[in-house]
């Protein structure tokens, strides 16, 4: 088998694995505040599924300004995300260890992909054009933590 044989074989026999998960989820719900969640057993345990947003920060097209425009638009993003934590959006966020064109990431906590993208629009640096974003959506348990 070839190597792209394989990498489709991989992700097939995957699929096949997570059926199992799947099939024991019950159907999609909409909480009362418009998050997407469902419910999952796996064995004797059961997890809320709730949607989050994954934000990857890639560098944008207009890095060119001055070092002093650049840190103020540092300052406004930092700001920007603080104030995104502190009314509960923003659960996770950092910059990437790797200097390569994703500059950082965020897991945002919304009901919709619009509003995640409306949120990361609002952010200085992508208004300056020094961040561009990509937002994923994904499930994870309600209320998971890093440990």
């Amino acid at each position: 088998m070839n190597a792209f044989a394989t990498y489709h074989f991989q992700i097939l026999c995957t699929f096949f694995l997570l059926l199992p998960v799947f099939a024991q989820a019950q159907e999609l719900k909409i909480d009362s505040l418009g998050y997407e969640t469902f419910e999952m057993v796996e064995g004797d345990t059961s997890y809320t599924m709730k949607k989050y947003f994954l934000v990857l920060l890639k560098e944008g097209e207009n890095r060119s300004q001055p070092d002093s425009i650049a840190g103020e638009i540092q300052k406004g993003h930092m700001a920007n995300m603080n104030t995104l934590a502190e009314k509960g959006y923003l659960h996770i966020a950092g910059p990437m260890a790797e200097q390569g064109s994703t500059k950082g990431m965020m897991i945002l906590s919304v009901p919709t992909i619009e509003e995640a993208q409306n949120m990361v629009a609002q952010d200085p640096a992508v208004i300056a054009g020094r961040l561009i974003m990509e937002v994923q959506p994904f499930w994870a348990a309600k209320g998971s933590t890093l440990k």
